[in-house]
């Protein structure tokens, strides 16, 4: 009989090992898959522009206590926009005019502050290089009229123009761009078949580096104004150099408005104390990239580490390159809506000819800490 109770107590304690057991995975399951969170997807292009979220999302996704963050990369910027457009993500990091230009077509998302300032570069290829003086140090290189004056040179030599390749015509590069060469009175065309110095060339960042060697190859001049780090890519594997930088362009005392963090309405009407999570841990993590520049080492080290995570065609060199503390040529500070900043932005996409109209900027921006779900 005791034998009997023993055996009794001791299966029992055994289904209640097995039950804590149980439940204790079935915890593990619903945390690892976000059970009890809402879902949000952010899409984004493998650029420094958008380390802020790789960092958000590795260091910080299972603190939120709201949001199963998510982030998906697009291959290029149409396709960003159309999966944006489509209702397939419910927040997207995109290149000010083309959110603009977006935002007047759309009107169904809203502008939530900035993924990072500055951050875009002009680089050449040895061709034009060879009709130019650049100082050694990219610290001393400034958009002077060199440049501007080898592309109408070229044009009027051979009455062909030189193309420079940005990431899209509806991006702050073209915007830069324009920017630089009118300041020099040289004239750009955004379009094939005009006969103007310079012509503006739609080219994903990830092809312009081979786009310029290839031009070299066939002794043509050529360039692109692209986000980093692709200038610092063919900087370091020494087949194209950088001329200037967007910053000394458009000169902001904080850094020109770049990319836009926007969400769509839907999530922020449905999923706003997640959306509003999320955009916070992307400011912690630009923080922390702001951080590790500074402090360098294993600290340094770390964040490399978790961007080539994601992207691993951004070699170590070139990201060290582009996070170097002492350039600063993109920075990750003052991230919040900057109506002041954006015109500016504007007011050239529209003297270019890129935007047809102005956007209503205090209603295109979303107050995130005003209200709760």
């Amino acid at each position: 009989m005791l034998n009997c109770h023993r055996n009794s107590r001791h299966h029992n304690l055994r289904h209640h090992k097995c039950k804590c057991l149980l439940f204790a995975a079935v915890a593990a399951l619903f945390s690892s898959t976000g059970f009890g969170k809402t879902q949000v997807l952010a899409t984004y292009i493998p650029l420094a522009d958008h380390y802020p979220a790789i960092v958000a999302y590795e260091r910080y996704r299972d603190a939120m206590e709201h949001a199963d963050f998510n982030i998906q990369q697009m291959r290029n910027w149409d396709l960003l926009r159309a999966h944006f457009r489509s209702g397939l993500a419910d927040m997207s990091f995109m290149m000010s005019p083309l959110a603009l230009d977006t935002y007047a077509k759309d009107g169904n998302f809203r502008w939530l502050g900035l993924m990072h300032r500055d951050g875009n570069a002009l680089a050449i290829n040895a061709v034009l290089e060879a009709d130019i003086q650049l100082p050694p140090h990219r610290q001393a290189r400034k958009p002077d009229a060199q440049l501007a004056h080898a592309i109408a040179e070229y044009h009027r030599a051979t009455g062909r123009p030189v193309e420079i390749a940005v990431p899209h015509i509806l991006s702050t590069h073209t915007v830069v761009l324009y920017q630089y060469l009118q300041s020099h009175g040289v004239a750009m065309s955004l379009a094939t078949g005009t006969s103007l110095p310079a012509r503006a060339l739609a080219i994903a960042p990830s092809q312009s580096p081979a786009f310029i060697r290839d031009k070299s190859n066939r002794r043509l001049p050529a360039a692109f104004e692209q986000s980093l780090p692709f200038a610092d890519i063919v900087e370091t594997q020494n087949y194209g150099r950088i001329a200037w930088y967007s910053k000394d362009i458009i000169v902001h005392p904080l850094g020109h408005v770049e990319c836009l963090v926007i969400a769509t309405d839907a999530a922020l009407t449905n999923k706003r104390t997640a959306i509003r999570e999320v955009n916070r841990y992307i400011r912690r993590a630009a923080s922390d990239i702001e951080t590790a520049r500074t402090a360098g080492g294993p600290a340094l080290d770390e964040i490399i580490r978790l961007i080539r995570k994601h992207i691993p065609s951004h070699t170590e060199t070139a990201i060290r390159a582009s996070l170097n503390p002492s350039l600063r040529v993109i920075n990750y500070e003052s991230l919040d809506v900057d109506i002041e900043g954006l015109n500016t932005i504007m007011g050239i996409a529209l003297r270019a000819g890129l935007l047809a109209n102005p956007v209503n900027l205090h209603e295109f921006s979303e107050d995130l800490e005003a209200g709760d779900e």
